[in-house]
């Protein structure tokens, strides 16, 4: 059974930073695409980033773009979020998702065993 556990959310004033962690079990990590989703108080999900098994496809939405990176460990069967430069309209929940769509307009939905409960960023102004 799958197993997907977010950490490392939290309250940061604008401008700051925070590094998110998703550990996975129950797979085998290494050959699974990783990715990141969120979601705001009263809106839909949406994808903000993705990285593929091998690490040589990555995605951002254009709104995380330049200011998140995407990262995985897959000793420590481990993919992360270092985001950077935070903004009051990055405050959502963040999910972590095994086997996501690799772009962002990908219609895709991953079944729900393969995501992870959230971690919820609050980003003051």
């Amino acid at each position: 059974q799958v197993q997907v556990a977010e950490s490392g959310g939290g309250l940061v004033q604008a401008g700051g930073s925070l590094r998110l962690s998703c550990e996975v079990s129950g797979r085998t990590f290494n050959r699974d695409d990783m990715g990141w989703y969120r979601q705001a108080p009263g809106k839909k999900r949406e994808f903000v980033a993705a990285m593929s098994w091998s690490g040589s496809i990555i995605n951002y939405h254009g709104n995380v773009k330049g200011r998140f990176t995407i990262s995985r460990d897959n000793a420590k069967n481990t993919v992360y979020l270092q985001m950077n430069n935070l903004k009051p309209e990055d405050t959502a929940i963040y999910f972590c998702v095994v086997d996501p769509p690799l772009t962002p307009d990908s219609t895709y939905i991953p079944s729900d065993e393969l995501w992870g409960q959230g971690t919820t960023v609050t980003v003051s102004s």
